[in-house]
């Protein structure tokens, strides 16, 4: 480029560059040359492939035809400098031998040559980036496809002659759009293509009392998980409004975009969890009823609440004994819906394994125990919450017989009775924990995360803050 611009070579016409989207026109900012290796190599390895989101691209056969022009006028202007070069050695060699005559190629030649080369570059450049400006609308066509979409369901909502199911549609077409999308560009998940909007459907059932009942409705089960998913929906959709306006900027590795991953890695965590919980009312209302024991246990222990707004680790080893406590002192068929869900194999039907109907029998028999011991100490009537609060003071880390605070002065043969109970049924009890946790990690992961969000009051998600692409 420095040679041809010494030699005053005639510079071909870059008026082309005009075209190009704003990406390319920030490359080549001017009609200058502005050669680059990256396009020289391109032209150098002609037939390989380029993969953007997992789909294959080849370019043109234009531009194949062109970059082999390209080389061979490299090749030329090649060949006259390797004639400079051995008329060099020649000239050297004549100082001692007359008979030598050198034959440096003419200034003319290299000249044109070099004019060559330049018009063949730019011949080249043209249908190169042409061809790439073309590939990256195809890899962003999804974007283009979703930002269509979400447009049409605001339209729709912003038309009062509108109908109900002409919305649903479009809300039904955005979320295809989104699910094609996220398969592409959430590499952080699991890039499901399956969220449906169905789901959203189910997060507004489980708002309406005359539904599911005013206590799940208002339940802090029911409002966080409705309030996560169509958050997450509202904020894929104020995304796609923005990112309308630049989509020049979204890079053509969809998974690249750091803004529409995220609400993409947003969108298919709450779609998976108001899943788990919205498609079975059964379930929601399992899980509100579970939320509400564990508030009522927050309120008779602090060390919880505190565990709780710390989310201290030793939290995480607390909610799965809670969880199967509660659900062996109210052992309906609901409660076991929302437990099938982590222990499946303990399950026949929906109906208690044996190993788990062992273990209802254990509950049984420590909280017999407990009770008898409760009666013993003239508590009457609070003999069975007694031995509940006993129960769940031992499940929150409460050992010996310091699990019987409240109990007050108790004989030593029934204060060491008590602690036996509790600890022959824990010890059983540990390993379902274990199992709880580990049999579908992820799935427990989730529940946890959505028990604490319950118990604090508050949402996992957070602002979107500042717009990216």
């Amino acid at each position: 480029e420095e040679t041809a611009d010494l030699l005053n070579v005639e510079l071909a016409s870059r008026q082309y560059r005009r075209g190009f989207s704003l990406n390319y026109r920030a490359v080549f900012p001017d009609g200058k040359r502005h050669y680059r290796a990256d396009v020289l190599e391109v032209s150098t390895d002609r037939h390989a492939c380029i993969w953007v989101n997992g789909d294959k691209f080849e370019l043109s056969p234009e531009a194949l035809t062109k970059a082999e022009k390209l080389q061979l006028s490299l090749l030329k202007v090649g060949t006259l400098l390797l004639q400079w070069r051995t008329a060099g050695l020649a000239d050297r060699n004549a100082e001692n031998d007359e008979s030598v005559t050198p034959g440096y190629p003419c200034r003319e030649e290299l000249l044109e040559a070099l004019g060559d080369l330049d018009s063949a570059w730019a011949s080249f450049e043209y249908r190169y980036i042409s061809d790439l400006i073309q590939i990256e609308n195809r890899a962003r066509q999804l974007v283009y496809e979703a930002v269509q979409a979400e447009q049409l369901l605001t339209q729709l909502e912003n038309s009062p002659d509108a109908t109900s199911e002409a919305k649903l549609r479009a809300r039904a077409s955005l979320a295809s759009c989104v699910g094609r999308l996220n398969s592409v560009a959430n590499l952080q998940r699991k890039g499901r293509d399956d969220l449906s909007a169905e789901v959203l459907d189910c997060a507004a059932d489980a708002l309406n009392p005359d539904i599911v009942g005013i206590e799940v409705a208002s339940s802090a089960a029911a409002r966080i998980l409705a309030g996560d998913i169509l958050g997450a929906f509202t904020s894929l959709r104020e995304y796609l409004r923005q990112v309308s306006r630049c989509l020049e900027r979204v890079d053509p590795h969809l998974c690249k975009n750091d803004g529409l991953v995220a609400r993409l890695v947003d969108w298919e965590a709450s779609w998976e969890m108001a899943g788990r919980y919205f498609r079975d009312m059964r379930v929601l209302q399992a899980l509100s009823g579970l939320v509400s024991g564990l508030q009522g246990l927050q309120v008779a222990i602090p060390k919880m609440t505190s565990m709780c707004e710390d989310c201290d680790v030793e939290l995480f080893l607390v909610l799965p004994r809670l969880t199967l406590l509660c659900f062996l002192s109210d052992n309906t068929e609901m409660q076991g819906d929302l437990l099938k869900l982590y222990l499946p194999h303990h399950f026949v039907g929906s109906a208690p394994g044996a190993f788990l109907l062992d273990l209802i029998q254990d509950f049984k028999a420590a909280q017999f125990e407990l009770t008898r011991l409760a009666h013993a100490v003239k508590f009457g009537e609070l003999a069975g919450s007694m031995a509940w609060q006993a129960l769940a003071h031992r499940a929150v880390g409460f050992e010996g017989d310091t699990a019987l605070e409240g109990w007050g002065p108790l004989e030593e043969s029934d204060k060491q009775a008590a602690v036996q109970a509790l600890e022959t049924f824990f010890h059983k009890l540990e390993a379902w924990s274990v199992d709880l946790q580990r049999h579908c990690p992820e799935d427990w992961n989730q529940c946890c995360a959505v028990l604490v969000q319950c118990l604090n009051g508050t949402s996992k998600r957070r602002d979107a803050g500042k717009f990216r692409v």
